[in-house]
């Protein structure tokens, strides 16, 4: 019993990382040029930094609820040491 007290958990944490924020250039010929290319870059982050919200959203309650029920755990361990 004591065995499975030191073997930590399955780790079920998510990794959110965020997207790169598009590149816009100072050149507006540049700009004007590469317009489409920009112009994708652009949708292409907004629809990543929603991922991206829902993605902390996500493992934020994950976190929330494991640290419910670890107090609940500590909880459970103060008792059967008797403090």
């Amino acid at each position: 019993m004591a065995l499975l007290i030191c073997v930590p958990g399955p780790v079920l944490a998510e990794s959110c990382f965020a997207p790169v924020r598009p590149f816009l250039p100072s050149d507006s010929q540049a700009a004007r040029d590469y317009a489409d290319i920009i112009r994708g870059d652009f949708e292409d982050y907004i629809q990543d930094i929603q991922s991206y919200f829902r993605c902390l959203d996500g493992e934020r309650a994950r976190a929330f609820e494991e640290a419910r029920e670890v107090s609940e755990d500590y909880g459970r361990f103060l008792q059967l040491v008797g403090d």
